[in-house]
């Protein structure tokens, strides 16, 4: 595997990382194009795509590469560092197709990004498939080269809800607090409907500025409802600031479930003990049940990637994989890169892959159930499913000086 970085001056300061994994190839290479957040605010969860596109890249090379006809194909992977920046991102997709040349598109993280990003796929006519943007506002615009491999965000918090009303004692009020980007605002719209339906009765709706810092004001309005269940939706920065603070001033409701953080490692490390009782939810967890062409399965997946990049994968590094694989097998049974015809193919994809079957909705996105999941003595364990209770949940929350 061989890297360049190029550095270039001037107001952009693009890093333009270029990737070429495995062997020469047997005929010309077929390059994936990206744009992620290596740097900036989000870098810390960008950097799974970046290391998914990579892992998945080479071990698909590994195996031989991409058949396209009855000729092999080394995939290559050019991708760019947006530095966090929506603006950035979309000046770099469409340097990627109109003076890169690349095949494909692979997505950038969070769904603002792949908002605005998705635009220059459609423009110029280049599939993109995306595991790192879920709102509903990506695939409203009917919009033919975008497809996407999170669940609608309208729905993340359709399975916790189905649980609180199994808990015991049940919750009886809820906080929903949301970001104002095109995610949380997607969350939030479809989860309002939810907890009206289970009977809840929401007595905190309140949407705060992306990236805030300090929660303090919130965190009195919820200890002042007396807040059964705190629903959040917003990023994982946000919500470790939100914790930190929660126990700085002792706001301790029955529970508290967040959109992101939970599934990682990182959100772990950084909360220590803090972290326990927690609840998120993830659309994947390695399963050996997740058989897969390439990795044999979910588990030696998570292994494999857990060696390599010295981290655990959650379901942000599986999306980024499935990806990958979606566009390989959409190259292979289109027999062509032809994009129109590659697009075509994506559409009709049905494969068993890591992360679960692929096979996307006539507007271009996923179907995945949300699990809900906690921490548990620094540990994620799957709470809640479709089928009901999988571990018993750790609630009520204690008290913090309590725990």
């Amino acid at each position: 595997m061989a890297h360049t970085v190029l550095r270039t001056s001037g107001a952009l300061l693009l890093t333009l990382v270029v990737t070429l994994l495995g062997a020469p190839a047997f005929a010309q290479d077929i390059v994936l194009g990206a744009s992620v957040q290596l740097t900036g605010p989000v870098a810390n969860t960008g950097r799974y795509y970046k290391d998914a596109y990579e892992f998945a890249i080479d071990k698909i090379n590994a195996a031989g590469g991409v058949k396209v006809g009855n000729v092999k194909h080394k995939l290559a992977l050019k991708l760019y560092d947006n530095q966090s920046d929506v603006n950035l991102s979309v000046r770099q997709y469409t340097q990627l197709i109109s003076q890169d040349k690349v095949n494909l598109l692979l997505g950038p993280f969070a769904s603002n990004f792949a908002l605005a990003d998705s635009a220059v796929s459609e423009k110029y006519e280049v599939p993109m498939v995306e595991g790192g943007g879920a709102s509903d506002q990506i695939f409203a615009r009917k919009f033919k080269y975008i497809f996407g491999t999170l669940a609608p965000a309208s729905n993340y918090f359709a399975s916790t809800i189905d649980m609180l009303k199994q808990l015991n004692p049940a919750p009886k009020t809820v906080a929903l607090l949301y970001a104002d980007d095109a995610f949380d605002v997607s969350v939030a719209k479809g989860t309002k409907p939810l907890i009206e339906k289970a009977g809840l009765k929401t007595v905190i709706d309140e949407r705060y500025t992306s990236n805030a810092s300090d929660f303090n004001s919130l965190l009195s309005q919820i200890k002042s409802a007396n807040a059964d269940a705190v629903l959040v939706a917003g990023h994982e920065t946000e919500i470790l600031n939100f914790v930190r603070q929660a126990k700085s001033l002792a706001v301790a409701p029955k529970m508290y479930s967040f959109t992101v953080g939970v599934p990682s490692e990182d959100f772990r490390k950084a909360l220590g003990k803090d972290a326990d009782y927690a609840f998120g939810m993830t659309a994947w967890l390695p399963s050996a049940s997740l058989k897969d062409r390439w990795f044999g399965d979910a588990v030696q997946f998570a292994a494999a990637y857990k060696a390599k990049y010295g981290y655990d994968p959650d379901y942000h590094a599986a999306s980024g994989a499935a990806d990958v694989e979606a566009l390989a097998e959409a190259i292979e049974n289109a027999g062509t890169l032809d994009p129109k015809k590659v697009r075509d193919a994506i559409a009709k994809l049905n494969f068993p892959s890591l992360y679960g079957t692929i096979t996307f909705a006539e507007n271009g996105q996923i179907s995945l159930a949300q699990t809900v999941i906690q921490v548990q003595n620094d540990k994620v364990v799957a709470i809640y499913g479709g089928k009901g209770f999988i571990e018993k949940p750790k609630y009520p929350m204690p008290a913090w000086n309590a725990r």
